[in-house]
């Protein structure tokens, strides 16, 4: 079997891995690229293979980099099945439609403002898309084995990270090829804990957080210190934050710290939509996380939602101390980009960055301090001190990522490091080999591998 490197090798973003033999083609993940425009450019690319080649689609999980790629896939002929988790598909249906919504209103302001260098500029998909390729969804449960054909299974185990997310293995023959997905904390204050590596023959694994341990947890301390700030000094706290997960963790935080009287009881505003579909799913899939019922109710109860796009044009303006969680988490797109031209140019405001920016985002820019920022063709000076906050990231760090390879019964015949920046998978690499003896490498872009699956 040939495995190919499509995406997410010598990056964090784009995750696509190709499994060709004979006539079948299966692919793991469909993502986007994001961050530096030369690897944005890549979603404009074709595959290795053409789309109507490939059998079927397995997701590990419904973040864009891992799943935003489907509705071209789709576009340009894939019509297999696409095997996710529910929890996952009902995500996929949120983050999909906002993606394809997305770029059809960049395409149409940049159009309209005329600050696109391609004349017209065209959206990467649309909502038609993005609806097809929900049509073509197929969901599979925890520990379901799928058989996709010739003796090869497919099953899924949890990852943690987010609802629904998972690693992936494929086995055969008593022989096992297993794709890590996004493995999450042992200690997340949301998701439970990534299930046991147990055996793999060969294993993909993600190097995100390969260089780095996260912080101590004293997030909600640092979040409190920085609100109260910008209270006292007739500001507010702008946090660009992931719809999916990384909203609901600071929701809860701001509920737990409101109800221990340590920040000021400020309005808080929910302003995605589909942050407001996201953290409904918490409710329904109520076994696939710690949270109880009450933290439930105080997560979803603590913010007003803001729902259209005449709410948010009018919270733009608002000029009281407020705290505003608005998507994008890296500040790539949507409704924070209004809010931060509004508020990054005023000293008495703070930006609150709550998870891992890729080089070449907007966000990433601020948080290395950047005096000003592009935004719709238009720079706007950052006045307002900006700051990132580590430690709720949903991404398992270094020293963790280490303890779940140790929980594996023996060491896989080879390993691959991929969604990592090569300073992070270079790392983790030297790591690995000396504390663990395993043969290990860096997953190159578009490189093939042959494996005896």
């Amino acid at each position: 079997m040939k495995l190919t490197f499509a995406g997410a090798a010598g990056t964090v973003t784009g995750s696509r891995f190709l499994l060709q033999q004979g006539r079948r083609t299966l692919l793991v993940d469909c993502g986007l690229f994001q961050g530096f425009k030369q690897l944005r450019l890549r979603n404009r690319q074709p595959l290795p293979v053409a789309p109507r080649r490939i059998d079927a689609v397995i997701l590990s999980h419904a973040h864009l980099d891992h799943s935003g790629w489907l509705p071209a896939l789709v576009r340009d002929g894939f019509r297999g099945p696409i095997y996710a988790t529910p929890a996952t598909r009902d995500l996929c249906e949120i983050l999909l439609a906002d993606s394809a919504h997305l770029q059809e209103e960049e395409a149409r302001f940049a159009n309209r403002h005329g600050f696109s260098k391609h004349q017209p500029a065209e959206p990467l998909y649309t909502v038609e898309d993005a609806r097809r390729a929900l049509a073509q969804f197929r969901t599979l449960d925890y520990g379901d084995p799928l058989d996709l054909g010739e003796g090869l299974q497919a099953i899924l185990t949890p990852a943690g990270h987010l609802l629904g997310a998972a690693s992936v293995r494929l086995q055969r023959g008593g022989r096992t090829l297993v794709f890590s997905g996004d493995l999450g904390r042992p200690d997340d204050p949301i998701m439970r804990a990534p299930a046991r590596l147990d055996s793999a023959d060969w294993l993909l694994l993600e190097s995100t957080y390969g260089n780095r341990r996260h912080a101590p947890d004293v997030t909600e301390q640092v979040l409190a210190r920085t609100i109260r700030e910008a209270a006292a000094a007739g500001g507010s706290v702008l946090i660009p934050s992931f719809a999916v997960g990384r909203a609901q963790v600071v929701m809860l935080a701001l509920a737990r710290l409101k109800a221990r009287g340590e920040i000021p009881d400020l309005p808080v505003f929910l302003d995605s939509p589909m942050a407001i579909d996201a953290t409904a799913l918490y409710r329904r899939y109520r076994r696939l996380h710690r949270l109880s019922v009450a933290d439930c109710r105080a997560m979803c109860g603590v913010a007003s939602l803001v729902n259209t796009p005449e709410q948010s044009k009018a919270l733009a303006q608002l000029r009281m101390p407020c705290v505003i969680i608005a998507a994008s988490g890296m500040a790539t797109g949507g409704r924070v980009l209004h809010h931060l031209k509004a508020m990054a140019p005023d000293p008495r405001n703070r930006i609150v960055f709550v998870g891992y920016q890729a080089g070449g985002t907007r966000g990433a820019h601020l948080v290395g301090g950047a005096t000003e920022v592009r935004i719709h063709g238009a720079w706007h000076p950052v006045r307002a001190a900006v700051s990132q906050i580590d430690a709720w990231s949903a991404h398992a760090d270094a020293d963790e990522l280490i303890d779940w390879l140790r929980t594996a019964r023996r060491a896989p015949g080879r390993t691959w490091l991929v969604h990592g920046d090569p300073e992070a998978a270079d790392t983790l690499r030297q790591r690995i080999g000396e504390q663990l003896g395993w043969p290990v490498e860096v997953a190159e872009h578009l490189t093939s591998v042959e494996i005896d699956l």
